[in-house]
């Protein structure tokens, strides 16, 4: 079990090091981490058995207790969250993706949005929803590119003002996993606008609640709730 306990510990720490300076692919890391993880856990139960017995928790235990709750923590985060990787504020008519389809990350991959996605989204996201502007939309749409250029690790990858559309890629901090994000904007018959976004993971089946916090940061930064 030390010797389990250690190699988890610097799985932990090696994996997101590996993906974050591309040394090996963002899903590659975080296997490496996951496994780590795991790793961590199985020797920290050991290690509960050896000191339930009597014959301490030893350094490698204790190791791997820490790394196990650190693991378990950042699991947690995606508790609750369906395990789908593609969210947007209009289920009904999702924002598509042009530019996006075009990249060499995106080639062969079906970028439009699934319909089963909408029942699960409702299930744990009612809360998504889109921006209101007061202002037409050639205006609004200036002030939802300015937004997108102050989110933090996004990148601006294409602007189209007669379309009403932006798009962007946004890289996460550790792992570098790299996403695929629309924002589109639509007149209303009050003279405001309506600013839609789709935020859409480019690995896994999920995404630990990831995509969704990135829309609300966003619709909060754009049109703040009153």
């Amino acid at each position: 079990m030390k010797t389990l306990a250690w190699i988890g510990a610097v799985a932990v720490v090696v994996g997101p090091l590996l993906a974050h300076f591309a040394v090996v692919p963002s899903l590659a890391g975080f296997g490496i981490f996951a496994l780590g993880g795991l790793a961590s856990l199985i020797a920290a139960i050991g290690g509960i058995v050896r000191a339930v017995r009597g014959r301490g928790l030893g350094a490698g235990g204790a190791v791997a207790l820490v790394v196990g709750i650190v693991f378990v923590a950042l699991a947690s985060r995606g508790a609750g969250v369906p395990r789908i990787n593609d969210f947007t504020t209009d289920m009904a008519d999702p924002p598509a993706f042009k530019n996006a389809a075009t990249l060499a990350a995106n080639v062969g991959r079906d970028m439009a949005y699934p319909p089963a996605f909408a029942d699960m989204q409702k299930t744990c996201c009612a809360d998504l929803r889109p921006a209101r502007v007061a202002a037409p939309p050639d205006q609004a749409f200036l002030r939802a590119r300015s937004a997108a250029e102050h989110m933090p690790s996004w990148t601006i990858t294409a602007a189209d003002p007669a379309a009403g559309t932006i798009e962007a890629i946004d890289t996460t901090a550790m792992f570098r996993f790299q996403d695929d994000i629309v924002i589109r904007v639509r007149p209303q018959p009050d003279g405001s606008s309506r600013v839609d976004i789709r935020s859409k993971s480019r690995d896994g089946k999920g995404d630990m609640g990831v995509n969704t916090a990135r829309i609300r940061s966003y619709i909060d930064a754009l049109a703040p709730a009153k």
